[in-house]
């Protein structure tokens, strides 16, 4: 009897019921950050959903890609969060399906500028984040992007490096209200090249920011609006620059590995992700810039947050095919001229 008993157990194990449960687990390669808020707001709570188990892997843009790449023969990721650029750079190497839209049902609450942010279907963009720049009202003036080098002005301005995730974008604005719309970016960096001495530093992370401008070593900087709410804490008048060019920024986007064995569990936690609730929760929580139009959040979460049709509208990315394809020519140019 016990030996029987075994037996059943065993063929219990192999059948279909036993290997559907086991496949039911989806696997998802995401940013590091604020992971403890993304498993209460969004893991868990689709988990409890789908009956399914997540698996999250976390790292940066450069490990995970690197990592699709080399497990292309037989993907063990599933879907993955990762910038436009990286998304293209991902269809270029051939690692992404396209995404079936018609299978979410949120896809139409999203702002159009996250619907397609290449261009080619393959990504669907989920959060994105102004940069502008923050500065001294007290000081100052910014009505364009270019004030940043005007003589009376540059001798107190922190400018990202080239190397920065705001660097290329900064440089993107500047060149805009220089009259220099190129993707190779040479006419701004050779205006911040001309201003060197003068400019207080080029900066590599956002944090040093804060203690600079209470000090007044500095009173502008281009900055991400992810990281404005340190700036609204201090002691002195500080301001969000609305320049006539416009503001820029970045955006995050979903894709769907190619050869997921998973691609209809992939849609659905896209498709939660996407809902109203789950981007509200998380706006509020200031995890991320809610891509759905219809999220709405109280005004001291909007004010730490890229948040509005009309702040959107305003949002003028870099393409993604400009950055990939010019980026080693602008640090090129960048360390030639600025030597940073």
């Amino acid at each position: 009897m016990k030996h029987a008993l075994i037996a059943s157990a065993a063929v219990l194990a192999l059948s279909p019921i036993a290997a559907s449960a086991q496949e039911k687990t989806l696997t998802i390669s995401v940013y590091a950050f604020a992971q403890d808020d993304f498993k209460s707001i969004v893991y868990d709570p689709f988990e409890a959903k789908c009956g399914c188990k997540l698996v999250v892997e976390t790292g940066n843009s450069v490990e995970r890609l690197a990592k699709m790449e080399a497990n292309k023969a037989n993907p063990v990721v599933d879907m993955a969060v990762v910038s436009m650029a990286d998304a293209l750079s991902a269809t270029r190497k051939g690692l992404i399906d396209k995404i079936d839209t018609s299978k979410l049902t949120n896809f139409d609450k999203l702002y159009d500028i996250a619907k397609d942010p290449n261009g080619d279907g393959m990504s669907v963009g989920y959060t994105f984040y102004a940069t502008s720049i923050a500065y001294r009202s007290d000081k100052m003036k910014i009505e364009s992007w270019a004030d940043l080098l005007k003589p009376e002005y540059v001798g107190h301005v922190a400018f990202p490096n080239v190397t920065t995730n705001q660097g290329p974008p900064a440089l993107y604005m500047l060149g805009l209200a220089l009259g220099k719309d190129t993707p190779d970016l040479k006419a701004p960096i050779e205006a911040v090249g001309e201003k060197k001495d003068d400019i207080v530093t080029f900066y590599e992370k956002s944090s040093q920011l804060v203690q600079l401008m209470q000090q007044e070593e500095i009173w502008a900087a281009p900055i991400g609006r992810f990281s404005w709410a340190g700036f609204t804490k201090l002691d002195v008048p500080v301001a969000w620059a609305t320049p006539k060019e416009g503001q820029t920024g970045g955006m995050n986007v979903m894709v769907m590995t190619k050869g997921s064995k998973n691609q209809d569990l992939a849609l659905q936690f896209m498709n939660f992700w996407l809902s109203t609730e789950i981007q509200t929760k998380l706006a509020e929580k200031l995890v991320d810039s809610p891509a759905n139009k219809e999220v709405k959040v109280s005004d001291e979460a909007a004010n730490n947050l890229t948040y509005g049709e009309d702040t959107i509208k305003n949002l003028k990315l870099i393409p993604s095919a400009a950055a990939l394809d010019n980026r080693a020519g602008w640090l090129k140019d960048w360390n030639d001229t600025v030597g940073q």
